[in-house]
C-alpha cells in the first residue's frame, strides 16, 4: 500500500535517518520505536505529505486516504468538539464552510456556479451524513451527546485525545498514521483502541512507547536507530531479541576482522626482514589492506539522569485533605474526598480519565478552588508539581532553554546550569533553543531538571510518563525511587506504578478507596488489574462464563429432582445394569480394555504363569514340592469348593510351571594365523 524508497531526513549537521526501503502493507500493523528525537514523528509526517524528505521519495496509490492522528490539541481549545471531528475530513469540510458563506452572501450575490461546484463535491463525500457520521463515532467513545457542541477545553486530556481520535477515523481512511495514541488514555480507552486497531483492515503506523500496547498490536516494529530505519517482523518483545542477535553478530564479526588483522600484522612484523619469507609477509600485508571493518554505528538512544532531592524534611503529617468536592457545572468530579499522606508515603492516585484525578492535584496545589471542603498542608511542605499540560509552564515565554532554568537557581553559576542541563540530555547548542519550540519529551526533561535544582520535599506528578521515551521512563523510576521525599503521582502506566508505590487510592463514581500496600498487593486485595486491558477483559470474560455455568446446572438440578414432571433417576437401576466385575478381572490395567481379545488372553496367560512361578519360588524354602504341595499332598491352604488349590494348581493337583530352555555355549571359531 505505502512504498517508501532510499528516504532520508536530516536538519543540518544531524542526520535523523538515511537510505529507508519501507513496504507498508495494507491488513499489517506497524509500531515505530526509538529514541525522542530519533525521526519517529517527522518519519510518520513524511508519510503523510506534512514535510518533505532530504532525499527519496513516498509512493501511494492515487485513490488511497491516509487518516493522520497528531499529538497537538492545543490549537482547539475553543473549537466545538463536534466540529472538531468533522474537520477529519479536510476537502469536505471546507466545502461545506465556503458553501454556507456562499448562502451568507446570497442578499447580495449569489454564485450559482460555486454553489453548484460545492454541492457536487459534498454529495460525492456523502456529506449530509457526516454530522451524525460523526456525533456516533463520538458516543461510541463515550462523549455523551449533550457535551458535543461545547467547546474542546471542557474535556479531560484523555477524551481531548479520544476527539482527534475520531477526527481521524470520521473520515474513514485506508490507512492510519498514528503519533502516541496511548497518552492519556485510562485502561478501557487503551482496550478500545487495541481492539479497533485489530479489526482495522488497512495499514496502521502507530508511535507508541509503551510496551503492552506495542507487543498486544504489532505484527511488525519500525526501528529507527543508528541513522538507519530497519524493519523487524513481530511485536516489540520479538523485536527486541532480534536486534539484540543482529547487534551481538556485528559485534562478533568485526572482532573476528580485527582479530585476523592482528594475526596477520604479527607475521609481517615478524619475517618482512627474513629473505625466505619476505614474499610471504608482503603477500600477507597486501591481504590486510583489503579487509574492511565494518563501523560500528552508534546508537541513538540515550538515558537521562533525573536527580531529585530536599532541602530538609517535612513534617510528619504532609498534606489533610477533609471533605472535598468540586464539580464543573453539573457535572460533579469530586465527592467528598477525605485523604491524609504522611512524610515519605509514596502514593499512586489511579481511576478512569475524567473522574477528578488531576482536578485534585490541581486543588491541591492552589491552582483550582474547591466547591467544598479544605486542603491543608503540613508544617515546612515545599512543592514542585508536573502538570499533566507542562507546556503552559512554557507557553508565552520568550526564554530559552539556558535562561528559563537559571530563573528558578539565580545564586548559582552558569556552569551549574549547563551542568543539569546535561544530565537531562540538553547538549550546549540545544541549551539556545526557545522554550515554546521543545517537544514534548524536552520540555518534560526541562521540568524534571527545574524540580532537581528547587529541591521540594513533596513531589506531585501528573502522567509524568506520557512524553518521555521508553528510556526516559527507566531512569524517571530510577530517579524517584532514590527520592527520600514525599511523592504523590497519577498515571496509567502499570509497570511505573508497580515499581514506585506503595499506596494505592482509586477514585470511582462510588467513592474513594485508600489501600497502604504496593500495587501487586492492591490487585490481591481486590482481585482486579485496573490498568491491565487485557486482564481486565479476561476477568469479565470469566466472571460472564462462571455465570453461564451457574445457570445451566441450575438448570440441570431442576430437571433431575426438583421439576415434578421429569421422572427422577434411580441410581440403582443403573449399577444393576453395570456387568459384574469378576475376581481375576479386578487387577487388570484400564489399557486392557482398548486391547483386543487375543491379547487379553495372552496377557492372563502371562499373569498367571508368573504368579505361579511366585507361588512356587515362595513355598520351595519350606520343603515343599516344585508342584506347591505340602508333604501330605494337601495344599496348606486348603481346597477350594472344585477340589482344586487355592495357589491355582491345574486340575491334576500340579500348578503350570514356567518351561525354561538353556542353550549350550558353542566354542567361537578361531583361525589360527599362519
Amino acid at each position: 500500500m505505502i512504498t517508501v524508497t532510499s528516504l532520508s531526513k536530516s536538519f543540518g549537521a544531524q542526520t535523523l535517518f538515511e537510505e529507508a526501503s519501507l513496504q507498508l502493507n495494507a491488513g499489517c500493523r506497524y509500531g515505530v520505536v526509538g529514541a525522542n528525537g530519533s525521526g519517529k514523528s517527522t518519519l510518520l509526517r513524511i508519510i503523510a505529505g506534512q514535510e518533505e524528505a532530504s532525499s527519496g521519495e513516498v509512493s501511494l496509490p492515487r485513490k488511497v486516504r491516509v487518516g493522520v492522528l497528531g499529538q497537538d490539541h492545543f490549537r482547539y481549545e475553543d473549537t466545538p468538539i463536534l466540529d472538531v471531528v468533522m474537520m477529519g475530513n479536510g476537502p469536505l469540510w471546507e466545502a461545506m464552510q465556503e458553501k454556507e458563506e456562499v448562502l451568507a452572501r446570497a442578499a447580495d450575490h449569489f454564485d450559482g456556479d460555486r454553489y453548484a461546484v460545492l454541492e457536487d463535491i459534498i454529495l460525492r463525500h456523502d456529506g449530509y451524513n457526516l454530522e451524525p457520521r460523526a456525533a456516533e463515532i463520538l458516543e461510541g467513545l463515550s462523549i455523551p451527546a449533550a457535551q458535543h457542541r461545547e467547546p474542546l477545553s471542557v474535556l479531560s486530556g484523555g477524551f481531548k485525545l479520544r476527539v482527534l481520535l475520531a477526527q481521524t477515523l470520521a473520515a474513514e481512511p485506508d490507512a492510519l498514521l498514528l503519533d502516541e495514541p496511548t497518552n492519556h488514555l485510562d485502561i478501557l480507552s487503551t482496550r478500545w483502541m487495541e481492539s479497533f486497531l485489530e479489526g482495522f483492515k488497512g495499514c496502521v503506523v502507530v508511535v507508541s512507547h509503551d510496551h503492552r500496547f506495542l507487543n498486544n498490536v504489532c505484527t511488525h516494529v519500525v526501528d529507527i536507530d543508528y541513522e538507519r530505519v530497519t524493519l523487524y517482523p513481530g511485536n516489540y518483545d520479538a523485536f527486541l531479541h532480534l536486534k539484540q542477535a543482529d547487534r551481538a553478530r556485528i559485534e562478533g564479526e568485526i572482532q573476528k576482522r580485527e582479530k585476523e588483522i592482528a594475526e596477520q600484522q604479527s607475521f609481517v612484523r615478524r619475517f618482512k626482514a627474513k629473505p625466505t619469507k619476505a614474499r610471504q609477509a608482503q603477500s600477507k600485508a597486501k591481504r590486510i589492506e583489503k579487509i574492511v571493518i565494518p563501523r560500528l554505528p552508534q546508537t541513538s538512544r540515550r538515558y537521562p539522569k533525573f536527580t531529585f532531592k530536599q532541602k530538609r524534611h517535612s513534617g510528619k503529617v504532609v498534606v489533610r485533605i477533609d471533605g472535598l468536592s468540586k464539580a464543573f457545572g453539573e457535572k460533579a468530579v469530586l465527592r467528598d474526598v477525605t485523604l491524609e499522606a504522611d512524610r515519605g508515603d509514596r502514593l499512586a492516585i489511579i481511576g478512569a480519565n475524567g473522574i477528578g484525578k488531576s482536578t485534585l492535584l490541581k486543588i491541591m496545589v492552589g491552582q483550582v478552588e474547591p466547591d467544598a471542603g479544605t486542603c491543608e498542608w503540613g508544617y515546612e511542605t515545599h512543592l514542585g508539581y508536573f502538570a499533566q499540560d507542562h507546556r503552559e509552564l512554557l507557553a508565552g515565554s520568550r526564554h530559552t532553554v539556558r535562561t528559563w532554568l537559571w530563573d528558578f537557581c539565580p545564586g548559582q553559576p552558569i556552569g551549574f546550569v549547563f551542568g543539569r542541563l546535561a544530565r537531562v540530555l540538553f547538549s550546549r547548542e540545544d541549551t539556545d533553543k526557545k522554550v515554546t519550540s521543545l517537544s514534548g519529551g524536552e520540555a518534560a526533561r526541562l521540568i524534571f531538571s527545574r524540580l532537581d535544582v528547587t529541591e521540594p520535599n513533596v513531589l506531585l506528578l501528573d502522567e509524568p510518563t506520557n512524553h518521555l521515551d521508553l528510556e526516559g521512563i527507566d531512569a524517571l523510576a530510577m530517579g524517584l525511587e532514590a527520592y527520600d521525599g514525599t511523592l504523590v503521582f497519577v498515571s496509567h502506566d502499570r509497570w511505573f506504578v508497580s515499581r514506585l508505590a506503595t499506596r494505592i487510592v482509586e477514585l470511582t463514581t462510588d467513592g474513594l478507596t485508600d489501600f497502604r500496600g504496593t500495587y501487586e498487593e492492591y490487585l490481591v486485595h481486590c482481585g482486579d488489574d485496573h490498568l491491565d486491558a487485557r486482564h481486565v477483559v479476561e476477568q469479565a470474560r470469566k466472571e460472564k462464563k462462571l455465570s453461564r455455568v451457574e445457570r445451566s446446572v441450575g438448570h440441570k438440578g431442576q430437571g433431575n429432582g426438583d421439576d415434578p414432571e421429569q421422572p427422577a433417576v434411580d441410581s440403582n437401576t443403573e449399577s444393576d445394569k453395570k456387568p459384574e466385575i469378576k475376581e481375576d478381572q479386578a487387577h487388570t490395567p484400564p489399557q486392557v480394555e482398548k486391547m483386543s481379545r487375543a491379547a487379553r488372553r495372552r496377557r492372563k496367560r502371562r499373569q498367571k504363569a508368573r504368579k505361579a512361578a511366585a507361588d512356587g519360588s515362595a513355598e520351595s524354602p519350606q520343603g515343599k514340592s516344585p508342584q506347591g504341595k505340602s508333604p501330605q499332598g494337601k495344599s496348606p491352604q486348603g481346597k477350594s469348593p472344585q477340589g482344586e488349590s487355592a495357589q491355582g494348581e491345574s486340575p491334576q493337583g500340579k500348578s503350570p510351571q514356567p518351561r525354561v530352555i538353556r542353550r549350550k555355549k558353542r566354542p567361537r571359531d578361531r583361525k589360527k594365523k599362519r
